[in-house]
């Protein structure tokens, strides 16, 4: 089975990534996906992003990041979010196709 690798980012990489890392791991093992993540600050994530298949991120990714990635602010706000869960689970879905 593929191991995913899943850069999580916020302003700090500590608070609100945390909450995103639990949310995402957790989702992921739940439909069969294997995963690592890794939390990180959003201004690394340009230098980092190519060693990953996935950024879900609290801010917006640097548009010259070519790495599929997800705007996770729902799981913070707690409206709707179940909908990045989707996106997150197509993601993965599209990488394994």
């Amino acid at each position: 089975m593929k191991e995913y690798h899943i850069l999580i980012a916020c302003g700090s990489g500590i608070a609100t990534s945390t909450v995103i890392a639990n949310r995402v791991k957790n989702l992921c093992e739940d439909n069969g996906f294997k995963v690592k993540v890794q939390q990180v600050k959003i201004v690394e994530v340009e230098k980092m992003a190519s060693e990953f298949d996935l950024i879900v991120a609290s801010t917006r990714v640097p548009e010259t990041v070519t790495t599929p990635s997800v705007f996770a602010i729902n799981y913070l706000t707690g409206i709707k979010p179940e909908a990045v869960d989707e996106q997150i689970l197509k993601v993965l879905r599209d990488l394994g196709e």
